[in-house]
């Protein structure tokens, strides 16, 4: 049986179709459609309709080519860029009528905690207790845990991004002060998730998303196109000079540097800052870079927990739009220890 999953992402719609037999998401199959949906968003953080029928024209391409490699309709995700959407519900309806395709949202939580099944799946056991920090387009996700999911999650708009429209609108490069604008508030916003994951004192750090990738590619990691089976890691000492050679270059010039792609050239200064203003806080001198995230975290639920578990964690997503997400949430059934 093959499965398919479409993550709806800021910058990009991405399909994976993957063989379910023997327990692992083997893929046999991705494609991309490059939206830039965030650079679209107007004031307010409203997707205008334009970019909604691209979006929607996207999908119906993707389910179609999902069902040519022979997989069952897509598990189709939307991340913060639609989440945080004021007409979130009007984006989904229209593209299920467009494409027939039922795309959701999840709270960025349910996010992290899959995310966090893909890495534990990836490192294994022997990895002990495991940390992860997850960078996005439009959000940062911490966890952590000792099982297979995690025993906390935190989700945060501190995406690279977000922080990049946010703060480095004005300036190419940005100045020194903007620079230590963006790092005062990821310190300030995920100073409690880090202080738990400092408390904790996980064996094992992992760090995912692309923004990660090329970032540990940036510092010395191998080139994907060695694999994803080659061991790849990032140092804090690493990442915190690279950030002073993103910051001396205009952002299209940062694409000739190792690793980082024209697309995410703009963001990958921000990246970078949160990033490593993530790993100071906690505490986390190395990270392994994970080649597993989100849409991994989805076909290993669909495989080791049956079809069903999607429908209970989605459930119906066209009523009206939510909150951001709360900065903290224990994943554990008991409460927390004061």
């Amino acid at each position: 049986m093959r499965i398919s999953v479409l993550d709806v992402g800021s910058n990009t719609v991405r399909l994976v179709v993957a063989d379910a037999q023997g327990g692992v998401p083997l893929p046999v199959h991705t494609a991309k459609w490059r939206l830039r949906l965030s650079e679209q968003v107007e004031p307010g953080g409203t997707l205008p309709d334009e970019a909604v029928r691209r979006l929607a024209r996207a999908v119906a391409e993707a389910d179609r080519t999902a069902r040519d490699w022979g997989a069952t309709p897509p598990l189709a995700f939307a991340t913060t860029v639609v989440r945080s959407a004021p007409n979130r519900a009007e984006v989904l309806r229209v593209v299920r009528e467009r494409s027939g395709v039922d795309l959701v949202t999840m709270p960025g939580e349910v996010e992290a905690e899959l995310t966090f099944l893909a890495a534990r799946r990836w490192a294994g056991w022997q990895a002990g207790p495991l940390a992860l920090l997850d960078i996005g387009g439009g959000s940062l996700e911490v966890a952590f845990g000792r099982g297979r999911l995690p025993d906390f999650v935190a989700s945060l708009p501190l995406g690279a991004g977000r922080l990049t429209r946010e703060h480095f609108g004005g300036e190419d490069p940005p100045t020194p002060e903007q620079i230590r604008v963006v790092r005062r508030q990821v310190r300030h916003q995920l100073r409690d998730a880090a202080a738990r994951i400092r408390w904790e004192g996980p064996r094992t750090a992992v760090a995912t998303s692309r923004t990660f990738q090329q970032l540990g590619r940036l510092c010395g990691a191998s080139p994907g196109r060695h694999g994803p089976f080659v061991q790849r890691s990032l140092s804090r000492r690493d990442l915190r000079a690279a950030i002073d050679r993103l910051a001396a270059l205009p952002a299209a010039e940062r694409s000739r540097l190792p690793g980082i792609s024209a697309p995410r050239s703009g963001q990958s200064l921000a990246g970078a800052v949160a990033g490593h203003a993530a790993m100071k806080l906690t505490g986390l001198e190395t990270v392994i870079i994970c080649p597993w995230a989100i849409r991994e975290g989805i076909l290993l639920r669909h495989i080791e927990d049956g079809p069903s578990w999607w429908t209970r964690n989605t459930g119906a997503d066209l009523g009206p739009s939510a909150p951001e997400p709360v900065p903290l949430r224990l994943a554990a059934a008991a409460p927390p220890t004061p």
